[in-house]
């Protein structure tokens, strides 16, 4: 029988690492969630009704938080694309060279349009900061309560704004 070769398989399982760590902390709520629910019948002599009143409360926070995850991860990337997209246009232009099409050109505060596909734009000014390439701003937003996450949405906003106004200033 002749040797075969081996077969060699890497697999990067990295995102079953991840979703194995998230179930390994929901059911580490949900035992904590069950077994305070117990106590509290026991050692603080609760009524059965409202230990499974407040089982039922704090299951439902715990689930409502897993159901939001994905909210908070897609807000998150909205953010990151939306600055990206707002930021992104510059640094085309920094980089100097030769246009491939008719754009504007925004310097200084400034914009113009450039109809010849031929013509190269003026030098960046400001130094590093001016030429540096952009980068992805990713917000994660972990919130146990949706309503005050709305009623703080303003300010999350505000924060991301001078956060990106600093990072533009080279801070």
């Amino acid at each position: 029988m002749p040797d075969a070769d081996p077969i060699v398989v890497s697999v990067d399982i990295s995102a079953f690492r991840r979703e194995v760590t998230e179930a390994e902390r929901l059911s580490r709520g949900f035992g904590r969630a069950l077994g305070d629910a117990l106590e509290g019948g026991v050692v603080r002599g609760r009524s059965l009704t409202d230990v499974l009143r407040g089982l039922g409360a704090r299951l439902s926070a715990l689930a409502l938080s897993a159901a939001l995850k994905p909210v908070e991860n897609a807000l998150g990337g909205l953010f990151s694309n939306l600055t990206r997209g707002l930021l992104g246009g510059v640094a085309p232009f920094a980089a100097g060279g030769q246009l491939s099409a008719p754009g504007v050109l925004a310097s200084g505060g400034a914009a113009s349009a450039l109809a010849d596909p031929g013509a190269a734009p003026p030098p960046a000014r400001g130094g590093p900061a001016a030429a540096a390439a952009t980068a992805p701003v990713t917000v994660n937003i972990a919130t146990p309560d949706i309503e005050g996450f709305r009623r703080s949405e303003t300010q999350v906003a505000a924060a991301l704004a001078r956060a990106v106004a600093r990072g533009r200033r080279g801070l």
